[in-house]
């Protein structure tokens, strides 16, 4: 499929794409505080909507599962994160509940896997994680991790539900709730929820970058007996850790040395392709 241009309408930086779960429409976020609703239908593509409330760059947009109807989350310099939902028309967009739990700008969102309900974790420059849960009366549950790299969060990424060897008889088939993290102290950390609160899950703290770690991103594993986290770093690598069973150290080899910052890592949905891009504009893909 040749490539597109779209011209999103933003009058700054563009920071992220999310695309929906259909892949019928894109949000963008800008530094020019505003999100852009894209509707794309084969090799056309048409503004819906302009999203309005944050009061700073907005560094991400995520979609929810719709099974929970049409809902995105927005995260910004500001401090706030945002649930919208789409009104009774497709430019209608209204803002469902603000978090204004972060004392700094909040850099990362991630939307748990479905199984675990509507629930948002949230990396912030103040050092702390926050994890969103939504509730049938409409009424959001906060847990906190608390300095979770004291000197900023700059990435979050859920781990699947699914656990490990599942599929081979060897997991639990009942859902896990584990995030994975990155942060300004060159760290990446495996958090598990236990008993109601958020517990280190990695002993000590994954270290092979010599600089802030720019993103994380946990394979989907479909059941198979190993968990898989790629990292980036500002220090140009990318660095592969896996752990082949529940209690086991992590393992972690650099993948590539790209002598640039990266920037993102992101997985395909079958976990065996990982996109890397950096500060070359380039995107690379590799196939594990």
């Amino acid at each position: 499929m040749p490539a597109q241009k779209i011209e999103t309408g933003h009058h700054d930086v563009v920071h992220d794409v999310s695309m929906d779960y259909y892949g019928k429409r894109l949000a963008t976020a800008s530094s020019d505080a505003t999100i852009k609703i894209i509707g794309v239908s084969g090799s056309s593509h048409h503004p819906l909507a302009t999203l309005t409330g944050h009061q700073g760059p907005v560094w991400q947009a995520a979609w929810a599962h719709p099974k929970f109807g049409s809902i995105l989350a927005s995260c910004s310099y500001d401090g706030r994160v945002i649930i919208w939902k789409e009104g009774n028309k497709p430019e209608e967009w209204i803002q469902a509940h603000v978090f204004t739990e972060h004392k700094s700008s909040v850099n990362s969102i991630a939307w748990a896997p479905h199984e675990l309900g509507l629930c948002l974790a949230c990396g912030s420059s103040d050092g702390n994680i926050s994890v969103f849960t939504a509730r049938s009366d409409g009424v959001w549950d906060t847990t906190k991790i608390d300095q979770a790299h004291p000197v900023g969060v700059t990435s979050v990424s859920w781990a699947p539900s699914t656990t490990p060897g599942a599929l081979v008889g060897s997991g639990q088939l009942d859902p896990v709730q584990k995030l994975v993290s990155g942060g300004c102290d060159n760290t990446v950390k495996v958090w598990k929820l236990y008993n109601n609160g958020w517990k280190m899950d990695c002993f000590p703290a994954l270290q092979m970058h010599s600089d802030w770690v720019r993103d994380v991103a946990w394979a989907p594993n479909l059941g198979l007996p190993k968990s898989t986290i790629a990292s980036a770093s500002q220090d140009g690598t990318v660095v592969i850790w896996t752990v082949a069973k529940e209690g086991d150290q992590w393992e972690g080899k650099v993948l590539y040395d790209f002598k640039t910052p990266v920037w993102r890592v992101s997985w395909s949905l079958t976990g065996n392709i990982l996109a890397v891009a950096d500060g070359n504009n380039n995107v690379t893909l590799y196939d594990s």
